[in-house]
């Protein structure tokens, strides 16, 4: 079932938003070739509950930590560790924070330092897609035009995008109804409605979709063919005056 939300509730889930957006700058600052995965996670677990926040991804179906970090060929799902970073590594942070009841979901690609042309153009690429889903998140349109969006941008580009995976509702819970596919046919799937909330997060690939899973952790998610991937999602309302982004990268891009 799809819940929806009122007004004054999608005000308290923006409220929880800007702590995650907060949060996510705050890792951000601290990200520089020499320092793990899992120092950034502490920093930013530490950050969410000294604001009143609870980090909602530590514990969550016994996953360790408050973030996932995913670095290079780890599409999502990287579980923080002594993973010491490098000059030019690609560095997914994601993290889902609750605040007074109220649920967020974001994650972005950082640069880790100076990194290649190539690993510059997905970064850019996967982020148009989503700002391109984004626009799709109209009352009226259907789940599948936001997949069809993201689809046909990254694909047109040379990229593919994962299918195992997908954005969803959130707002109440970390993961709610409806599921959002980053690939689809356009007037397909459930129907946008005022008061949804939505979190779309192109996953992008720079070769194959093909995607594995590790079978020591059950939660790592790589490329199969060894490539890089990009990963970037907003929380989204769907109002009548059209999408609101409750979530922000404001911060993170002044650091």
């Amino acid at each position: 079932m799809i819940l929806l939300k009122t007004k004054e509730e999608i005000e308290k889930i923006r409220i929880s938003a800007n702590l995650l957006s907060r949060t996510i700058a705050e890792v951000g600052r601290h990200i520089r070739p020499g320092v793990t995965t899992a120092y950034l996670d502490k920093i930013g677990d530490q950050f969410i509950r000294d604001n009143g926040g609870i980090p909602l991804c530590k514990g969550y179906e016994g996953f360790p930590s408050a973030f996932c970090m995913s670095v290079n060929d780890v599409v999502v799902h990287g579980i923080p560790g002594d993973i010491f970073i490098k000059e030019g590594d690609n560095l997914s942070v994601d993290c889902v924070v609750e605040l007074n009841g109220f649920v967020s979901d974001s994650c972005y690609t950082f640069a880790v330092g100076e990194i290649s042309e190539d690993l510059k153009r997905l970064h850019r690429v996967t982020k148009e897609a989503l700002y391109i889903g984004i626009e799709q998140c109209k009352v009226g349109n259907r789940i599948g035009d936001i997949g069809h969006a993201v689809q046909q941008h990254c694909e047109k580009n040379g990229y593919s995008v994962v299918r195992e995976l997908c954005g969803h509702g959130v707002g109440f819970k970390m993961h709610e109804s409806p599921n959002v596919p980053n690939y689809g046919v356009r007037g397909t799937g459930p129907l946008l409605k005022e008061g949804m909330v939505i979190a779309v997060e192109p996953m992008v690939c720079m070769g194959s979709k093909n995607v594995k899973f590790s079978s020591e952790d059950g939660w790592t998610c790589r490329t199969k063919d060894g490539k890089p991937a990009a990963h970037f999602e907003h929380t989204i309302a769907i109002t009548k005056e059209g999408p609101q982004i409750l979530t922000s990268f404001e911060e993170i891009e002044n650091i």
